[in-house]
């Protein structure tokens, strides 16, 4: 059996469409007729959904005429065979770095036709690029850094003729390549005597992550019998990270890896098991047949989660607990080992973005990205003080998670997730803190969190600390669950975006104020080209160049939000939308411009910047054709692009 690259996205895909959450937390306000009927005719508009609130924050008090958005939009790439990845006009994009290209300087030199096995994987770049942060070296911030990124997971393409299985079961070759290929990249890179950023090679500095590294454990689950497993029965040490969507980092220089969709990895085919393992049905592990994605149990049994009586620790029945967690990783000490930060709580976490206040606490906000899913924060019990890294590397272990509750009126609660409080307690089957932590979505059911519309980024202004968070998509709602004012759009395909500002700009407020910044969708009387209306549910509030799924989200440090789409281009509801794309929005004014559009069948995703803003880059995940080559032949490879402004100038102006 194989295979292939469009059927494996068009499952992925499908399965980021399951709704996992059994919980009956009600919407906070019925607004419109939920008939499938009705709505696809249109007869809604969105005027009368009312969920527009005014002004939040002080970036926006005072209305500027001039927009902070200096380049030309360009337009939607349309074109079937797109290959390419354009920018806008005085802009220059470039491949930078792409999966298979060395990372260690030992490394072979990747094969075009996937036959590099998996000793050389563990020494490459490895597949579908997403969230990364560069770390200036402080003698030389603007030339010098590090540049870490994540590799979610991967595609058939990986392998000479894609996945295969032999009498059900994959070959374990193939499994140890998929396990490399995963985690994260750290490589240096600098400017050269022309002023043009480059890799260094060799570095000491460079480092692969992967799927088989060696991992601490820190935090309240560290040791707890919930993590151990006939391979580990200290459960201290975890063996790989899996499926590291988005990212984020420490005002003290690391890097956090956070782990997603690790659930679609593993089985436990015990039906009776199942139903009373919390921690295994609420996350969705497969019971039947072969985990979601890629048959490991058949060739590794870490991840044949089927307890065994006849093992410790019941075989490997807990090995889906030692993920869904927060990894730290010290990009500057290649021989450090990461450490999985249990404080922060499991779940399908996309993120984890900082909010620093003046006085040193922090808030670390993220979102569990599952239709009708959560809003987190983790709020660290100390503070950080500058300069005392010993002290502020033990900070990520002790703290309160806390879930969002959205209210009709355009107010918000924190609540926390801690043992004892808000019916957390041993009789509604939370026998302690590790228990609320290691079911935080359990917990969020309980204590009646908002169920969203797969709430993936967040992003914090770099001055009024408002806080935005991309809501991607779900056709679900409407159905599964009303609408709300927070998720105000029946059978939900193009998603929107939220921002709410903390009481007192108090990252660790318990108390906000929020409000729709924008639905994403064609414009209030589109027309397909039939002449029909395009239904309402369909259209969005965009002042400026439409776009679906807004996924990727970050802040410059001049306060304009890039928001990166993630959708399938050849669905029926996209074809006004062309390829996926960076977009640049102006929080003030709420306008909208398309600053670079991707190659066909991937996702944009991934950015940072060097600390000028004169260099920008972003990840191409998942191309379809044969980018970056773009030749109508090569194996198409998931990259890094950098961007550059053909003046020199500030990226965005």
């Amino acid at each position: 059996m194989k295979q292939d690259f469009q059927s494996f996205h068009a499952n992925l895909s499908a399965l980021d469409d399951q709704a996992i959450n059994p919980s009956a937390n009600v919407s906070l306000e019925q607004l419109v007729d939920h008939s499938r009927r009705n709505l696809l005719k249109g007869g809604m508009g969105l005027a009368a959904l009312g969920f527009l609130g005014g002004s939040l924050g002080a970036c926006r008090s005072a209305v500027q005429s001039e927009s902070l958005i200096g380049f030309e939009g360009i337009p939607t790439q349309l074109d079937p065979a797109f290959d390419s990845v354009q920018v806008a006009p005085g802009y220059s994009a470039r491949t930078f770095f792409s999966w298979g290209d060395a990372v260690m300087a030992d490394a072979p030199e990747w094969n075009p036709d996937a036959t590099d096995d998996w000793q050389a994987q563990l020494k490459q770049a490895g597949d579908n690029h997403d969230g990364m942060h560069f770390f200036p070296f402080p003698e030389n911030p603007d030339s010098h850094g590090l540049l870490v990124m994540n590799h979610e997971y991967v595609n058939p393409l990986l392998h000479p003729n894609g996945m295969t299985f032999t009498d059900g079961k994959r070959p374990l070759d193939e499994v140890r390549k998929e396990q490399a290929a995963h985690g994260v990249s750290v490589i240096e890179v600098k400017k050269d005597a022309q002023g043009q950023w480059q890799r260094v090679m060799p570095s000491r500095y460079n480092r692969r992550i992967s799927g088989m590294t060696p991992m601490a454990v820190g935090g309240p689950l560290a040791g707890n019998d919930a993590l151990k497993t006939a391979s580990d029965p200290s459960g201290r040490e975890i063996i790989g990270t899996l499926n590291n969507c988005s990212s984020g980092f420490t005002p003290w220089g690391t890097y956090l890896v956070c782990e997603e969709n690790w659930h679609n990895y593993f089985v436990n085919h015990d039906a009776e098991d199942m139903a009373k393992r919390v921690s295994h049905k609420r996350y969705g592990i497969e019971g039947k047949g072969l985990s979601k994605l890629y048959g490991w149990e058949t060739a590794d049994p870490r991840f044949n989660a089927t307890p065994d009586p006849a093992q410790p620790h019941g075989g490997h029945v807990h090995e889906p607990n030692r993920f869904g967690w927060v990894v730290e990783v010290d990009p500057f000490d290649p021989a450090s080992k990461p450490v999985k930060r249990t404080a922060f709580g499991r779940y399908c976490r996309e993120c984890s973005v900082l909010s620093l206040g003046d006085d040193g606490r922090m808030a670390f906000y993220s979102g569990d990205d599952t239709k009708g899913e959560y809003v987190y924060k983790f709020v660290p019990s100390g503070r950080y003080v500058a300069g005392d890294d010993q002290a502020n590397r033990r900070l990520l272990d002790d703290g309160t998670l806390y879930v969002a509750r959205f209210n009709a009126d355009g107010s918000g609660e924190w609540l926390a997730l801690v043992h004892g409080q808000n019916g957390l307690t041993t009789e509604n089957g939370f026998a302690d803190q590790a228990e609320v932590l290691l079911n935080a979505r359990a917990a969020g059911d309980h204590v009646g969190a908002t169920p969203m519309d797969r709430p993936e980024w967040v992003a914090v202004h770099p001055r009024s600390r408002e806080v935005y968070v991309t809501l991607t998509n779900n056709d679900n709602r409407g159905i599964k669950w009303p609408t709300d004012k927070a998720n105000p759009r029946p059978v939900n395909l193009h998603g929107q975006i939220l921002r709410w500002s903390e009481a007192g700009a108090d990252p660790t407020a318990t108390a906000f104020t929020w409000e729709v910044f924008l639905l994403a969708g064609e414009q209030p009387g589109a027309k397909h080209a039939e002449g029909e209306s395009v239904p309402a549910n369909l259209t969005g509030t965009i002042n400026g160049d439409i776009f679906s799924s807004p996924d990727g989200l970050a802040f410059d440090n001049a306060g304009r939000l890039w928001i990166e789409t993630d959708y399938g281009d050849d669905e029926p509801a996209m074809q006004a939308m062309g390829t996926n794309q960076l977009l640049c929005a102006d929080p003030r004014t709420r306008e909208v411009r398309r600053f670079l559009v991707g190659p066909r069948g991937c996702e944009i995703t991934g950015i940072t910047w060097s600390p000028d803003y004169r260099a920008m880059w972003i990840n191409v995940q998942h191309p379809e054709l044969s980018f970056p080559a773009s030749d109508g032949k090569t194996r198409p490879r998931a990259s890094t692009v950098l961007i550059t402004k053909d003046d020199g100038g500030i990226i965005g102006t």
